[in-house]
């Protein structure tokens, strides 16, 4: 079973930065998609940033795009999110997910796996 565990979260004013990190473990991911999403209460879970653990092109929704940046650490298995010019509207529950493909993954009902999720508040 493939285990992830989402860290980072916290409360930030609007403006601010924040760095999400995935830790996994439990299986290797050579052959594995990987996503940030977020939920609002209310709200369905969104796609914030899509890619493939074995490296190529990286997918970010519009609302993120030139704010969120992911990276990975290939040996120890984690991803991160960084979060800059953070707005109240950005306040959600964050999850990382991994699924196995060969391809970008950019739907939540496509994931196999899931984090538990770590808040991320905005204040106004």
């Amino acid at each position: 079973q493939v285990q992830l565990v989402e860290s980072g979260g916290g409360l930030v004013r609007p403006g601010g930065s924040l760095r999400l990190s995935c830790a996994a473990s439990g299986r290797t991911f050579s052959n594995y998609a990987m996503g940030w999403f977020r939920q609002a209460p209310g709200k369905e879970r969104e796609l914030l940033v899509a890619i493939k653990w074995g490296g190529g092109n990286t997918v970010y929704a519009d609302s993120v795009k030139g704010r969120f940046t992911i990276s990975r650490d290939r040996p120890k298995y984690t991803v991160h999110l960084q979060m800059n010019s953070l707005k109240p509207e950005d306040t959600a529950v964050y999850y990382c997910a991994a699924t196995p493909s060969n391809v970008l993954v950019t739907r939540a009902r496509d994931y196999n796996y899931w984090g538990q999720g770590t808040q991320v508040t905005v204040s106004s």
